[in-house]
């Protein structure tokens, strides 16, 4: 895994890079005192994951997670501060470290970024707009795009909706956003994605598919009305 690590103290830096040195598959690329560092690096080049501290000068950690929303990076903040957990978590950010991180708490956070990773490698995979594959109870099906009602966040999984069965991947949301074909599915919510030809009908908070009641963020709202020629 490819990664940066962008904090302005450098002491935590060289706690990290040091945790880091031990893990075979992680390969420190850049260190960062500013997230506009960080910013204009991904700017040219990608990378797998992001050790990234939320008190910043400038551009803090949260903005600049905001301003790479269209990346496919895997963030795991570090802070000394608490406080910022619950946002933090609304940005879909893989884990929260709070300073002074452990070497077990580090490997934690580690590994469920290369869970996420793993997850988008082979976890979901679409094929020419009319299937796509998921691997359910160790058995990789074949599950056609236009039987899925939805997707929800649980935790971990992922749940696919059809009219005659659910299937429960390991993954994340943002993994299956991505997979699928954004001319037929669209995010409504943080933990669902639902495909456009499957509403019934868009009431306020929310929209029904399949007599489920479903809701609806602000924060996608203008974008789903737009799609679905709302006035």
């Amino acid at each position: 895994m490819t990664s940066l690590i962008v904090d302005d103290n450098p002491i935590a830096r060289a706690t990290l890079s040091h945790l880091a040195g031990q893990v075979n598959d992680l390969d420190i690329i850049c260190e960062y005192c500013t997230a506009m560092e960080a910013y204009n690096h991904l700017q040219n080049q990608n990378v797998d994951l992001l050790f990234l501290d939320i008190e910043m000068p400038g551009m803090d950690g949260l903005e600049l997670t905001r301003n790479l929303k269209n990346k496919d990076i895997v963030v795991i903040f570090t802070t000394s501060k608490k406080e910022y957990a619950v946002e933090a978590f609304e940005l879909n950010v893989a884990d929260y470290l709070v300073k002074p991180v452990t070497p077990g708490r580090f490997l934690q956070a580690v590994n469920k970024a290369r869970e996420i990773l793993d997850g988008r490698k082979e976890e979901v995979q679409v094929k020419n707009d009319e299937f796509i594959f998921v691997r359910d109870s160790n058995i990789t099906r074949k599950l056609m795009l236009d039987d899925i009602l939805y997707a929800e966040a649980m935790g971990d999984y992922v749940k696919f909706y059809t009219p005659k069965k659910e299937y429960a991947i390991h993954g994340t949301l943002k993994s299956a956003e991505e997979k699928l074909p954004s001319s037929r599915f669209i995010r409504v919510h943080r933990s669902y994605i639902i495909a456009l030809d499957k509403i019934d009908t868009l009431q306020d908070g929310g929209l029904v598919i399949a007599g489920k009641f479903l809701p609806v963020a602000d924060a996608y709202r203008k974008t789903l009305n737009s799609r679905m020629n709302v006035f």
